[in-house]
């Protein structure tokens, strides 16, 4: 300790230490509410991502099954299959393309969401700070 915090009474000390601490404690909390905050946006992203899958999911089913069985069955019977196989089989073949879309726009969401990162790096850096200047007042 130094001369100065020698000549203190323990009762100021203390208080002193008590002030620092609550402010430090104050900072924390402020940190980690900014970085919660920047996290939340990181993941909205990927949510975002989600989204749009969904909606092209939902929309290609509604248009390409329509558009696109009607056109594929109708050149499955040119090629000689029946009409209750061209539709069944064009139906099939359209559903797949769809759900693929669907499933490689959905994984791109679920992958931006993995890849954010929910620790708080700084504050526990910073607390780690925090706890050495503690000890280093105390001692």
């Amino acid at each position: 300790m130094s001369d100065f915090n020698q000549n203190k009474p323990l009762p100021e000390l203390i208080g002193g230490l008590l002030t620092d601490v609550t402010g430090l404690v104050r900072k924390e909390l402020e940190l980690a509410k900014t970085e919660a905050s920047e996290s939340l946006s990181r993941a909205l992203g990927g949510i975002e991502f989600l989204a749009i899958g969904l909606v092209f999911a939902i929309g290609a089913l509604g248009v390409l099954l329509s558009a696109l069985v009607a056109g594929l069955a109708a050149f499955l019977i040119s090629q000689g299959f029946t009409q209750s196989a061209g539709n069944g089989l064009s139906a099939l073949i359209v559903a797949l393309l769809v759900g693929i879309t669907a499933w490689v726009m959905i994984s791109k969401g679920i992958t931006a969401l993995r890849a954010n990162n929910w620790t708080f790096e700084r504050t526990a850096a910073s607390i780690g700070r925090d706890a050495e200047v503690v000890k280093e007042k105390t001692s």
